[in-house]
């Protein structure tokens, strides 16, 4: 994954990093401008530390991305899985609300700049599949 994220975005200013974001961020050696966190908080049991060292870890002004997949999809029992030749494997997730991250974000100290829902149906319809959350040191 993290290969075709590179293959995505080839920037020169962009950076990437597989690590354990539940434990210590010393992956980073200075503050960054942008944290992307894309369907990853749902495998983590409590993401407020999360927040926590990405508030730190950014600087001032600086941007958290979070998608993750919809609670209300969550709620229904969908959840990570992938297949491969050895067969279907469900992974741990841990079902997140709304108010998780937004509460959250605000005890971290971030401002909620915007919050989006995504549908793989158009006209949208149904439960929306994708959340995003954007927020502001």
């Amino acid at each position: 994954m993290l290969e075709e994220a590179k293959e995505k975005i080839p920037a020169g200013n962009v950076e990437y990093y597989k690590a354990d974001i539940s434990a210590n961020w010393d992956f980073l050696s200075k503050k960054v401008d942008l944290i992307v966190s894309s369907l990853v908080l749902e495998h983590l049991e409590d993401v407020r530390p999360v927040f926590k060292k990405a508030y730190s870890a950014l600087t001032p002004g600086g941007i958290f991305y979070v998608g993750e997949l919809h609670p209300f999809k969550q709620y229904t029992g969908s959840h990570a899985h992938f297949e491969n030749d050895a067969g279907k494997f469900s992974l741990k997730c841990f079902t997140h609300h709304l108010s998780d991250f937004t509460n959250a974000a605000s005890e971290a100290g971030f401002q909620i700049l915007a919050v989006r829902e995504y549908f793989d149906e158009k006209p949208q319809s149904g439960l929306p599949r994708i959340i995003t959350l954007l927020f502001k040191k």
